[in-house]
């Protein structure tokens, strides 16, 4: 079960129309995942500074349970992600920055319980 939440400072009016839905289905497909677990939060027009700027840029978290625990496989999604988020915002890369945080069953909360019982 995979969050991705991005942050940027671009205005919501440069953001595409329809970007969480995009971000949902290649998240999926670069983690491995059904699109029906994937949760998705974009915010835009926050205040940020990156790297000592406050030029457009954004920073993403990829959260989930199993495959986001390695070097080598948050190197792999990192580069499609990047890939993604270069296209759809039109930011160069060194205005993006990728958070991986693997997370265990008993931390995601579901139907009333966790899913380590689910």
């Amino acid at each position: 079960m995979p969050f991705v939440e991005l942050d940027t400072n671009l205005p919501a009016g440069r953001v595409p129309a329809g970007l969480e839905k995009r971000l949902c289905a290649a998240t999926a497909a670069i983690l491995g995942k059904p699109e029906d677990r994937v949760n998705v939060t974009v915010r835009p027009g926050l205040a940020m500074a990156m790297n000592g700027s406050a030029e457009p840029g954004a920073q993403l978290l990829v959260s989930s349970i199993g495959v986001v625990g390695t070097a080598e496989e948050n190197r792999g999604h990192s580069a499609r992600l990047f890939e993604f988020l270069t296209k759809e915002l039109d930011l160069a890369q060194d205005r993006i920055i990728i958070r991986f945080l693997p997370l265990e069953p008993w931390q995601i909360g579901k139907k009333g319980t966790v899913m380590t019982f689910l």
